[in-house]
């Protein structure tokens, strides 16, 4: 069994746990009654003139191990929406990643701009969960999910008011991901399986991406260079995590980041 398998085995049982604790019925019903907004300010949020920046709230990873050990996510936050994030990226998996709901919980009561529930989806219950503790978008991985559970979950997430940012690493999950209906394509250039970075893999995948739908390009982006080549080939945002909770001041990076200048 490999990472990406074990993590979504022990997602599952996390979310049975969940369910003898609070039914599905109940939990559809506070999703439903917590105000459906139909302008899906996620999307919104990525349709800028310029790239648009995910900044990433995470303590730890599989591929790196604990990234922060002093772990304010509150002014993390902060930081990222004075520092002129699109939205926020905000890791809820425990196991490996160090994740808890109440992190996106607390988020969603301390900053305006749209938050992403960054969780191995496995189950619908996640979708009506990630409503409840105020995201406004939820990651779908094609590599654990068949098509046809995939369209299901981007059709409730819809229901919601969620966004749904699919999540691909190659040709075959790009085209199972448009079969869908997906409205944002997530190219993770690492390989969740052995996780290897390939930053070339986004640019491949853009070329072969119909008009209209939201790109956006995760892992390994560390420089301004990085995030220069992805907007000259017409990435609409990136996603980044390890270079801004590595950084000290993450205004400053931000900023460098998307200054275009290495």
């Amino acid at each position: 069994m490999n990472i990406l398998q074990e993590i979504a085995t022990r997602t599952r049982e996390r979310v049975e746990a969940r369910k003898k604790i609070l039914s599905l019925q109940e939990l559809m019903q506070r999703a439903h009654s917590s105000g459906y907004t139909g302008d899906f300010p996620f999307e919104k949020a990525l349709r800028s003139e310029d790239i648009a920046f995910i900044c990433e709230i995470k303590r730890a990873s599989p591929s790196k191990g604990m990234i922060a050990e002093a772990f304010p996510y509150l002014d993390i936050a902060k930081d990222y929406e004075a520092a002129g994030a699109a939205a926020i990226s905000v890791l809820t998996v425990p196991h490996y990643f160090k994740g808890d709901d109440r992190y996106l919980r607390e988020i969603a009561d301390t900053v305006a701009i749209p938050l992403l529930r960054k969780d191995f989806t496995v189950d619908s219950y996640m979708i009506y969960e990630a409503k409840v503790l105020g995201a406004s978008a939820i990651l779908l991985i094609c590599a654990i999910l068949d098509q046809v559970t995939l369209a299901e979950y981007i059709g409730i997430a819809h229901s919601l008011g969620l966004s749904a940012l699919v999540e691909v690493h190659d040709e075959d999950e790009l085209k199972m991901a448009l079969c869908a209906g997906v409205r944002i394509i997530g190219v993770n250039n690492r390989d969740l399986k052995t996780f290897t970075v390939d930053p070339g893999i986004s640019l491949r995948l853009r070329k072969l991406m119909p008009g209209g739908i939201i790109f956006v390009s995760e892992s390994g982006i560390r420089t301004a260079e990085d995030v220069e080549i992805l907007r000259q080939n017409g990435v609409d945002a990136v996603l980044v995590g390890e270079t801004l909770m590595r950084s000290l001041d993450k205004k400053a990076t931000l900023a460098e980041l998307r200054s275009g200048k290495p």
